[in-house]
This record gives C-alpha cells, structure tokens and sequence, in this order.
C-alpha cells in the first residue's frame, strides 16, 4: 500500500479522511477563520491548510466536487477536476463555483471536496505525420449516435 505524507500548514487544518472503507476519494476540509458565503455565478479559493507529497511520478492527486454539495446545492469545482503533480508541494486549495441561484455559505472544517489518488502514464510525446486507422476515425462529438 502508497503512503501519502501530509503536512499540516495550518494548525486547524483537518487530515483528509475517507467517510467509509469503501469510499474512493478522502474528504478535504475548508481550512478558514470564518464562513466563506459563495454568490451565484461567484468563484471562490478555498484552502484546506495542507501539502502532501505523493510517494512517486506515476501517481497524481485528483480533487473532485463531493456529490452532496453539486446536486444539492450547486457548488462545483470551478475547474471541473483539480489535479495535483507528484512533485508539487504547496497548499492544497479548492476552487469552489456556485451554479445554483442561491447564496451557499462555506463553513470552517466543512467538507468541500474529495482527493483521489491514481495512477498516471509517464508517456513520451512523438510527432507524426500518420496516424494508426480505427473504425471510428475523425468522428467527434457525437459521432457514436444517440441510443
């Protein structure tokens, strides 16, 4: 099993934790003073008061938007998926977007976002002037029919 060190930055800074044995991604907590209010429309930063550092290259942090706070109540991460590099080792921040008509206000130690751990392909980019063909080929959005 990876080990994933974390580094608190902020005394009150909550440590990832995972709700049940089966949950993929561990909760990141808003580390703030005060609660955060997010207008719609509005893009907000919120830190979590903690780095890690990944136990090799072939692994990225990912943040994802918790499922209770997108269809509930409209915040989303403002960049759809967060990604952390195996080699960054600055605070983790979220950025959280309000979709919904109505003010939704962040809690200190509440829980804004889930951090999953996975594998990513080290790959060398080559160019070309040929493809391999496929059935598919150029076909884009879309192309795959509607069912």
């Amino acid at each position: 099993m990876n080990r994933v060190k974390i580094k608190k930055l902020n005394e009150n800074a909550v440590v990832p934790s995972r709700a049940t044995e089966g949950s993929a991604g561990a909760d990141l907590y808003a580390c703030i003073e005060e609660p955060v209010t997010i207008r719609p429309g509005q893009l907000v930063k919120i830190p979590t008061g903690i780095a890690i550092e990944l136990p090799s290259k072939e692994l990225a942090a990912f943040l994802f938007a918790r499922s209770g706070l997108g269809v509930k109540h409209g915040i989303c991460l403002s960049n759809g998926v967060g990604v952390v590099d195996s080699d960054y080792r600055g605070e983790i921040c979220v950025g959280l977007c309000n979709v919904s008509d109505k003010e939704y206000t962040i809690e200190p130690d509440e829980r804004i976002a889930q951090l999953v751990i996975m594998p990513v392909a080290n790959v060398i980019f080559e160019e070309t002037d040929i493809l391999g063909e496929t059935v598919r080929g150029e076909g884009g959005f879309g192309s795959s029919g509607r069912k």
